[in-house]
């Protein structure tokens, strides 16, 4: 199974406290926080999903953390994108969501990307980390992470919503891959809009968390991550289904 290196620095004091929930974590130990701040972790947009993700891989101590997101703040966005408040209306995603994560933990290195990320840049920009979230909204950005990754045999946690309904599933080298899930045929006027159709703001936390946890199980080896699996989650029956990709 994949997983992180361990780290060659040690935990401060501080540090030792602040993780210390995850030390005395069987399964996690010190070794699983030492491979958590050795990962370079790779977070495609700053939104909806993004919101859980950079909170709670910041809050567990994820070594280099970066964000890449071109848009800005909107008043609309706020009804679900938790980690971005108010006063940042009209400020750019990425530089944000920074803001946040410095905030919440300070021995978290950011590396802030405030530009589209395209088939041009993307090569070069996940080249710097071991893996990648992808919490984007639409195909042509979500086919271009996947390529890049899957060129560069990164794994890739992929989550996605619509209304009230959410799936999280992982791409890893010689597993099913992106276009297993959505073909080519695929199209972003095919499915239907966040701006059409709403979407329920604790979905976003909910997928965006199980994004999360599958990266910390990536990182750190624990259990059994949702590679060639999705996980589908009904937000108005309060359902989990699975189905084998």
């Amino acid at each position: 199974m994949w997983r992180c290196r361990l780290s060659t620095d040690p935990l401060s004091s501080e540090e030792t406290r602040r993780y210390s929930r995850h030390l005395v974590l069987k399964g996690m130990g010190g070794a699983g926080q030492q491979r958590l701040k050795a990962a370079r972790v790779l977070v495609v947009g700053a939104g909806g999903l993004g919101s859980p993700v950079v909170a709670y891989l910041a809050g567990a101590g994820v070594g280099t953390l970066g964000i890449v997101d071109h848009d800005t703040v909107g008043l609309s966005n706020l009804q679900r994108q938790i980690i971005h408040p108010v006063a940042g209306i009209g400020e750019n995603k990425a530089q944000s969501a920074g803001r946040f994560a410095q905030a919440l933990n300070p021995h978290v290195q950011l590396e802030l990307i405030a530009e589209r990320l395209e088939t041009s840049n993307a090569g070069s920009i996940l080249a710097r980390y071991d893996l990648v979230l992808d919490g984007t909204d639409n195909l042509a950005t979500r086919r271009i992470v996947a390529a890049a990754a899957m060129a560069q045999a990164k794994p890739l946690v992929s989550g996605a919503v619509s209304m009230f309904d959410g799936q999280v599933t992982i791409f890893t080298p010689g597993g099913p891959q992106f276009q297993d899930l959505y073909p080519a045929e695929a199209d972003d006027a095919d499915l239907p809009s966040c701006e059409a159709t709403g979407i329920l703001g604790p979905l976003t936390g909910v997928i965006g968390s199980l994004m999360a946890m599958e990266t910390v199980k990536l990182i750190t080896g624990i259990g059994t991550p949702l590679v060639g699996r999705v996980l589908v989650y009904d937000g108005k029956d309060g359902r989990f289904s699975e189905f084998a990709l």
